[in-house]
């Protein structure tokens, strides 16, 4: 494939301070742009950075374009894993990469499964799927400064994409009392949290979400704990430890951990318990899609306190054009590529590549970029770190309708 500078980086508006230590800024080369679909194309660069040569796939979504759209990839439930190529088949989309850092190992809590749900909020086709873990219990490299897990990137009900934060609103009204909700289908609650559980959350046992604390996610599991099933407004079991299995339509499972669950059990099977839940945003407008990762530009500029020293293969998701035009990329994982850029580096690189706003998703093995011919299998355009896909959580999808 032949190759073409693109840019020279040190010409470029604002400079950048992640490449200072190795001299000028290197030179960004692009490969042929391949079109995917209407409004939608696919093409790789690669570059020099400060730990070794670099390969990117970046696959541009134009909102502009009424016919093309963004929404969450997911497996069907919020605590469960796919490949973001089988995902992506699944739901006909014509390119996607992989999502949000996720739950993908509880070693340090003996007898207690990985959920595989995510860190942060999901939206998926205008419906709050999952809320966000407190800070403490995420996955993932340090956030910088002012970060939060309520982090999210998305598309309103406008079509246009925004960096946002999600936060969850509800409460638990129950024989005159109304208590704070503090979870909703995700893998860990607040200390003294209750937290709703419904079908979405998938088969996944719930005790996970009484394990660690908001500020370090090994701490030991709670062992103060209570659940109670809530069918049809009225609760139909109680039970004194978090259980699994799906949960039928209509129901919704209430956990609570230490204050929580002593506030649960002045309940009793027969009583009536209502659940609100809802999530807001900072911005104007509710979101039709958005996925939990952590911002590394904002308005042209890297976000302060980026890490600049740990190299790593990354995935980001950026928009232009007033939030009209999305890019997603995922680095090749090959063993000739696989130091990968910092964080720092990949905010400069978003920015080059012509975001105004990005966020850091996973990276490492979950790295995928796939496209997807009308009607065929999806492909996998870089190599995976691991050797092949790993199972994640959740992914950005890219639709063209036809």
């Amino acid at each position: 494939m032949v190759l073409a500078v693109l840019a020279a980086w040190a010409s470029l508006v604002g400079g950048g301070t992640a490449w200072a230590h190795a001299g000028p800024r290197p030179a960004l080369l692009w490969g042929a742009v391949e079109p995917v679909a209407s409004g939608v194309s696919y093409r790789e660069f690669s570059l020099t950075a400060s730990h070794g040569p670099v390969r990117g796939h970046l696959l541009t979504a134009d909102l502009r374009s009424p016919r093309v759209s963004l929404d969450l990839l997911y497996p069907g439930s919020v605590a469960a894993r796919s490949t973001v190529s089988r995902m992506a088949e699944a739901r006909g989309a014509v390119g996607g990469v992989n999502g949000d850092f996720f739950d993908i190992s509880e070693a340090q809590h003996p007898g207690v499964e990985a959920t595989g749900a995510p860190v942060g909020p999901s939206v998926a086709s205008g419906r709050g799927i999952g809320a966000a873990v407190p800070d403490g219990q995420r996955f993932g490299p340090p956030m910088p400064r002012g970060g939060s897990t309520r982090d999210v990137i998305g598309v309103g009900t406008d079509r246009t994409g925004r960096l946002d934060r999600l936060t969850l609103r509800g409460t638990v009204t129950a024989k005159g009392r109304r208590l704070p909700l503090r979870g909703f289908n995700q893998y860990a609650l607040p200390v003294g949290g209750i937290g709703a559980y419904t079908p979405d959350w998938g088969a996944a046992s719930r005790r996970r979400a009484t394990c660690g604390t908001d500020t370090r996610r090994s701490a030991p599991c709670s062992d103060e704990t209570y659940e109670l099933t809530v069918q049809h407004g009225k609760v139909a079991s109680e039970s004194r430890a978090p259980g699994r299995g799906r949960i039928a339509a209509g129901t919704v499972v209430l956990v609570g951990r230490e204050s929580g669950a002593r506030e649960l059990r002045r309940l009793r099977v027969g009583d009536r318990v209502r659940v609100e839940r809802k999530l807001t945003g900072d911005g104007e407008g509710a979101l039709r899609f958005a996925i939990g990762g952590f911002p590394v530009l904002r308005d042209g500029r890297p976000v302060a306190g980026l890490d600049g020293r740990t190299p790593a293969v990354r995935t980001s998701v950026g928009m232009a054009e007033q939030g009209r035009l999305f890019h997603l990329l995922a680095l090749d994982g090959g063993p000739e590529y696989r130091s990968g850029l910092t964080v720092a580096e990949l905010a400069d690189v978003m920015r080059d590549i012509g975001a105004d706003d990005a966020v850091n998703l996973d990276g490492g093995g979950s790295s995928t970029l796939v496209t997807r011919e009308r009607g065929g299998h999806a492909s996998v355009r870089n190599h995976p770190s691991g050797g092949a896909e790993r199972p994640v959580a959740n992914g950005v999808g890219v639709f063209v309708q036809t």
